[in-house]
Order: C-alpha cells, then structure tokens, then sequence
C-alpha cells in the first residue's frame, strides 16, 4: 500500500484551503527570492574556487552580499521615504559635504572621489574646481546653520536648510533610471547605524534563514525518521538504544546544548561559517521526528499490509522503503514544516547571543545591532527583521496547522 497524493482525500482538502493556499504563496515568493540570492552567490564561489585571479563583480544577482555591507547612505535614516528631522537632516549634509572634502585634500582626489561609495548614490562627475567651489558654499550655509542649539526649534531656518540640501544634492545627484528605482529599493526602509540599507539587509536574510531551515530540517527529519522507524520496526535492542539516545538529548534544555555545540566550533575553520549551526540544530532537532516515527512505525507495522508482506517473505527493509515510510510520509511533512520554523527561530537567538551567523546579515544579527538604535527612538531595523521573520514563521505555521488537520485521521 503506497500513499497516492493526487487521490488523496486529504490533499484535496489541504488545497481547498484558501489561507493554505496563500500561505504556500507567501513561502514560496520567499524560497524564490533565496534561491535568485544563492544561485549568483555560488556560482561565482565556484568560479572563485577554480580561478583565484578571478574576481565577482561588485552587486551581482538580486542582493550580493557585498551590497548588504556596503554604506548607502548616513546613519539611521528613517524608511518608507519619510522626511527625518531637521537636525538629522543637517547631520546628514554635515556628513556628505566632510566626505567630499576630506577627498578633495587627498594627494590623488580623483581616485579618493572614486572609493566614495554610497551604493548607486555617486559624487557627481564634475571639475576638481567646480566641486571645491560647492563644498565650500555648503560649508558657508552649514555654519548659519549650526549657530543653533536644535535646528528642530528653529523654523525660520528651514529655507536656509533646504538650500544646504540643494547644494549636497548637487554634489551628490539624484541617480536615474534604473538606478533611481534601485536606490528607492535601498532607501525604503531607511538605514542603520553604519549607514547600510536595511532593506538590503532583511532581504539578504531571507537567504540565510531558508538555507539554514531548509539543511536543519531536512537533515533533522531524515536522521530522526531512519532512527525511529528502525527502533519502531526492529525493536529489541535497537528500539533500547534509539530510546536512550533521545531521552539523554531530551534531557538537557534545548537552548543550552544549542549554545554548547556551537561554541564547540569557536576558533576552528568552520567557525564563522554556517556548518557550526547545521550541526547543533540538526543534533537537537532529531528528536521529535524520531519520536513520531517511531509510534507511527509501531502502529503501521501491526496492519494486515505488512503483516502479509512478511508472511511472503519481503525482506524487511523491502517493508520499510516499501510499505511504511511511504504511508508516514505525511509526518514526514509536516515535522519539516515544523522544524524549519524552529530552526529560523533558534538561529535568530544564537545570532543574538553571538553564535550563530557571523558573516553577513541575519535577521538575528539586525535584532542584536538594533539594540541602541532602540534606546534612541529608532525602531526601523528590529521592525524589519521582525516583519519579515514574522511572514516566513507565520505562513509556515499556517501551512503546518492545514497539513496536520488536512492528514490526521481523527480530522477525516
């Protein structure tokens, strides 16, 4: 007896869901975005691989990684296109104009211009004299303006103000085209302490959470369904040690062994890199697969099926690969669905405690980085990380409650 999806009574009632449905949607525009991240991304660490010389170009793909470190603009500037305070807008033009001059007074101020990069915001492309001439104007407006305590108690200068920013606007003009629409991009959620696009940031994540849900998952529920249907199937001997092995692991808090096996990878050569968080998820997380596999095994084995597959002598892994991992496969599912929510979960607190993702964004990290931005008033960071982390572990939840109710016999 072999599952049949398409004639599923269960499968038809999954996708009458209509919330199921859009929260299949709503994982799958996220599994899109990851997979148009990872591809370039390892395509060109291959091309890296069998040619040192070579070198990726500088924003490749939908979002490079180098684009989620790189500056786009000041410090904690606020999204959604919203107007900042005029202190803070001063503090911005104060910003642009010192970088500008402090190139200008390099030896080679050519190449100094050059490195300035504010992502597809550039320096204009003008005579050395000519942008000596508008930094030296912006730095006459600045000083009528800085003799005030709190440019924010003073309206009367606001004319004074936007006359500072057309000229930082002049040496720093207003990209077009398809660089204008990929600078609204980086500037719609605002930006960090650093001055990097948030936006950049939460999307970059997306491929860091769905990589690491998708390895733990994947490996916890394999490793967890061979162990339990061998300890539900052989029993004896194996069910004892299969047993023994998830109630010592089950045992010690889930968040402290997390801790320990990826502290274990400190000063390696996996450290920094995600192996360490693939190996103390997939340690972990094993558990309940094996559990519910286990009693499934128990209950399948003992049907007419199986039992009259070993009265014609199938051999028994014949019954395992045949009769009974198919007809568990839904557990099978399900427990992914689950575990790759809590894998994204586990991975922002490692991140935040400093153990987890270490090079590159992580919706973990943005929560940790955001932690003075908070005291300050500036929330856009941790919203962002929290918004999009709360789509992906939402729509998986979804989905888990619709397989689970779609496939428990009890709800048939």
């Amino acid at each position: 007896m072999i599952f049949n999806w398409k004639e599923s009574r269960a499968a038809r009632k999954f996708f009458r869901s209509r919330l199921s449905v859009a929260a299949l949607i709503v994982i799958s525009c996220y599994l899109a975005v990851a997979a148009v991240i990872l591809v370039p991304e390892w395509y060109y660490k291959l091309r890296q691989k069998l040619d040192d010389k070579y070198q990726p170009p500088k924003n490749y793909g939908l979002v490079s990684l180098e684009a989620s470190k790189g500056r786009v603009g000041t410090k904690n500037m606020p999204g959604l296109f919203l107007q900042p305070e005029p202190e803070q807008r001063l503090q911005r033009c104060e910003r642009l104009l010192e970088i500008v001059d402090r190139a200008l007074k390099k030896s080679n101020p050519q190449e100094a211009l050059a490195d300035i990069d504010f992502g597809t915001l550039k320096v204009a492309e003008r005579p050395l004299p000519e942008l000596r001439q508008l930094v030296d104007e912006g730095w006459q407006i600045f000083d009528s303006l800085a003799v005030v305590a709190n440019l924010n108690e003073a309206p009367e200068l606001q004319p004074k103000l936007k006359e500072l920013e057309q000229v930082v606007n002049e040496l720093y003009p207003p990209p077009t085209g398809r660089d204008a629409f990929w600078r609204n991009v980086e500037m719609l959620l605002g930006t960090d302490r650093q001055g990097r696009s948030i936006m950049l940031r939460a999307v970059y994540s997306i491929k860091v959470a769905v990589q690491i849900g998708v390895v733990t998952a994947l490996v916890a529920v394999l490793f967890g369904a061979l162990l339990g249907t061998a300890a539900g199937f052989f029993g004896g001997w194996v069910d004892h040690a299969v047993i023994w092995l998830y109630t010592t692991f089950s045992s010690i808090p889930n968040l402290v062994l997390l801790v320990l096996l990826a502290y274990m990878f400190t000063g390696t050569i996996w450290d920094g890199t995600l192996i360490p968080v693939y190996v103390a998820f997939s340690l972990t997380f094993w558990i309940g697969p094996c559990r519910v596999l286990r009693g499934e095994t128990l209950k399948i084995k003992e049907l007419e099926y199986v039992q009259a597959a070993t009265a014609m002598g199938c051999g028994r892994f014949y019954i395992i690969l045949r009769h009974i991992l198919p007809n568990a496969a839904y557990l099978l599912l399900i427990n992914f669905s689950l575990l790759f929510i809590g894998a994204i979960k586990s991975e922002v607190i490692l991140s935040f405690l400093g153990l987890g993702v270490k090079d590159g964004p992580s919706w973990g990290i943005m929560i940790s980085q955001s932690g003075s931005e908070v005291i300050n008033g500036f929330f856009w960071q941790i919203g962002a990380a929290t918004l999009f982390m709360f789509g992906l572990v939402l729509a998986f939840n979804i989905v888990s409650d619709a397989l689970q109710d779609a496939f428990d016999p009890r709800h048939l």
